[in-house]
């Protein structure tokens, strides 16, 4: 069956299903054009809350189908691919509680702390920070995450992004540390748990000078998940949709230079847009969906023998619901 047949087929079948698919901005084109509802991970967690449809259809990596999961839990959530985000995957329960010890050596009570994970985070992570209190945040609104939990008079524990954490730090003007890299965590507002975005890691300083040195007078535009001194060079930092929205706000003739995942930039305006790196940085687990695993999805649907449905236990998704509700909460 070619392309054409299973975008025609993928339209019938939303037709006779209850069903919404919803897509991350870092999907293939082909797979992002089938869905109904796409966006970040704030306004996808959000639009999926207020979904009436029983089946969604999530095309993303497993963390995103966990959250809808927890926040909408009499839905049926299933995901194309069950594929897993490598930030994700650097802390486990394990990991954080051994954290959260180390932290204690350190002279931080545990009372003292308040985690805030990146929703780039399992499930189980997700309720480890929602039972000491703390909160979800994505890179739309951690700064806002942030500063509601500093205002708590407590130390903040940031998991899993060392790098979202310290360039929110730096642009709040708040003091941050890595945890484990010899700096004084007693001195610091933030600790970043050592993790990071393997995709947002290549762009580099040479890139944006080597754009600088070819182009004068080009714009800059990087993730917030880019290495701190990227961030720091660049011109403007946002989350997808705020870069998004910065781009196509620019003069058609300003050239910009973006660094993110390649299928967000290639969808942007095609004039005078670059991809900030001399290699393609395309996320692996997120091109993992294809149109054909979005047609068996739906397929297992109409079948009754749902493929990779999501599931979260139920004390796991008390706890991890809470977390991400007081992030749905701040405005």
């Amino acid at each position: 069956m070619g392309e054409l047949d299973y975008r025609k087929e993928i339209e019938a079948l939303k037709k006779k299903l209850n069903v919404v698919i919803v897509a991350h901005f870092y999907q293939r084109d082909d797979v992002f054009e089938c869905a109904d509802i796409t966006g970040d991970s704030l306004e996808l967690a959000r639009k999926c809350k207020e979904l009436n449809e029983k089946w969604i259809v999530f095309c993303g990596v497993g963390f995103m189908g966990q959250s809808v999961k927890i926040i909408a839990p009499q839905k049926r959530v299933l995901m194309p691919r069950a594929a897993d985000c490598s930030m994700a995957r650097m802390i486990d329960s394990s990991y954080f509680d051994d954290a959260i010890s180390l932290m204690g050596d350190m002279g931080v009570k545990r009372e003292d702390i308040l985690p805030i994970t990146y929703i780039n985070s399992d499930a189980d992570i997700k309720a480890k920070v929602g039972k000491m209190g703390g909160m979800v945040c994505t890179s739309s609104n951690a700064s806002k995450i942030i500063e509601k939990g500093l205002a708590s008079g407590k130390k903040i524990f940031f998991v899993p992004d060392r790098c979202l954490g310290q360039n929110i730090a730096s642009q709040m003007g708040v003091k941050s540390c890595v945890l484990g890299d010899g700096a004084s965590v007693l001195q610091s507002d933030i600790v970043c748990f050592d993790g990071f975005c393997s995709v947002h890691q290549l762009f580099s300083v040479d890139d944006i000078e080597f754009y600088r040195k070819k182009y004068p007078g080009i714009v800059i535009a990087v993730h917030p998940e880019c290495d701190p001194k990227v961030v720091s060079a660049a011109d403007f930092s946002g989350s997808t949709s705020q870069l998004i929205k910065f781009v196509d706000a620019l003069d058609e003739n300003q050239k910009v230079a973006v660094g993110t995942e390649y299928n967000l930039v290639n969808r942007m305006r095609t004039k005078n847009t670059f991809i900030l790196s001399s290699t393609k940085p395309e996320c692996p687990t997120m091109n993992e969906t294809t149109i054909e695993s979005l047609y068996e999805c739906l397929k297992s649907i109409e079948t009754q023998k749902p493929l990779n449905e999501i599931e979260v236990d139920s004390e796991t998704a008390h706890f991890a619901r809470l977390a991400l509700e007081r992030m749905l909460e701040i405005k």
